[in-house]
């Protein structure tokens, strides 16, 4: 009797693409394997994607590659590996359709094409069945015209590396306007908005800038190409946290391999106990984004332990002190 194995858990994963980069090759070595890991998946993959395809004794987890000799390994499989939209797939993009943020990304004339090809497919879920704590009500206005079209302006011109003319309002809600040079879009889901890193462009020089899209009021081309080349490390190390926040992550409900997936975007410093499986990790995070950074590490429960600095422990404990008091009322 043949036994299943369920080798990824996503079709369309990092893990799945990473590993299918690694099976199209004809011939590949151990470091091919793991230059291939650090270009393809996650900071931390190369902890875990090598144990479970690279054959030990003759032997590996996924059986997926042979040894050939002593320093090459090749592929098991009579043909390369190669995409597929199954049906579940049809049904998850189906879904995407229906989130107004996924819809910013694309052309009006795209997603007609994707609602024409994906006619009479049924969505995998509907977004009205999730309920998200800890979040503001008051996020960005997705399916607003004028939203749209600033947002897709800037997304062009951190590709192009166009100048923009930007109105937008202030915290203050005072009218701003400026030459800005988009560098990097991103997302709070604490916020649910948008905001996009700038170089602003004053007297002359060149300045760190940060705008809410909400606030963009319009978002003009200039025709500007720049060659202004940020330094991104040096960007955001001025806005980066003092002291990182230590966690230990324990292997329970896979939670070493969740928190990796969580934390993918974050910079870090991971430590692996091979007998226990646990990892220590070190989190930097941008000091705006504190409270974000708590909240979702304390979704994980008892899976992490935060264990510095003292003051994010304690800011943790309040917060389970104050959910607990919520919760006997």
């Amino acid at each position: 009797m043949k036994r299943k194995i369920n080798i990824f858990s996503e079709l369309y994963g990092a893990y799945y693409r990473t590993a299918a980069k690694i099976l199209a090759e004809d011939e590949i070595t151990e470091s091919g394997i793991y230059s291939i890991i650090s270009e393809e998946a996650f900071a931390d993959s190369a902890l875990f994607i090598p144990q479970k395809l690279i054959p030990k004794n003759g032997v590996s987890d996924w059986g997926l590659i042979k040894a050939c000799d002593g320093k090459s390994f090749a592929s098991v499989l009579k043909h390369k590996p190669r995409s597929a939209a199954t049906e579940l797939h049809k049904r998850w993009l189906r879904a995407q359709l229906a989130d107004p943020k996924f819809r910013l990304f694309l052309d009006d004339e795209v997603c007609a094409r994707l609602e024409k090809r994906l006619e009479g497919v049924k969505p995998l879920y509907k977004s009205e069945i999730f309920r998200s704590a800890d979040v503001f009500s008051d996020g960005d206005p997705y399916t607003d015209e004028n939203y749209i079209k600033n947002f897709r302006r800037i997304v062009s011109a951190i590709t192009s590396r166009e100048v923009l003319d930007i109105e937008f309002l202030s915290g203050k809600n005072e009218r701003k306007r400026g030459h800005f040079l988009p560098l990097r879009l991103e997302y709070s889901r604490k916020n649910d908005k948008f905001r996009v890193y700038c170089a602003a462009y004053r007297d002359r020089h060149w300045s760190n800038g940060l705008i809410n899209l909400g606030r963009v009021i319009s978002a003009a081309g200039t025709e500007y190409k720049s060659v202004y080349e940020a330094d991104m490390e040096q960007y955001f190390s001025q806005r980066r946290c003092v002291e990182p926040v230590t966690v230990e992550v324990t292997p329970e409900r896979n939670g070493v391999e969740r928190f990796m997936m969580e934390f993918a975007t974050y910079e870090k410093y991971t430590e692996r106990d091979l007998e226990t499986g646990v990892c220590t990790v070190k989190l930097w995070y941008d000091r705006a984004d504190e409270t974000e950074l708590l909240i979702r590490l304390l979704s994980f429960g008892p899976v992490i332990e935060i264990k510095s600095p003292q003051s994010f422990r304690r800011l943790a404990a309040e917060r389970v002190k104050r959910q607990n008091e919520l919760l006997r009322l």
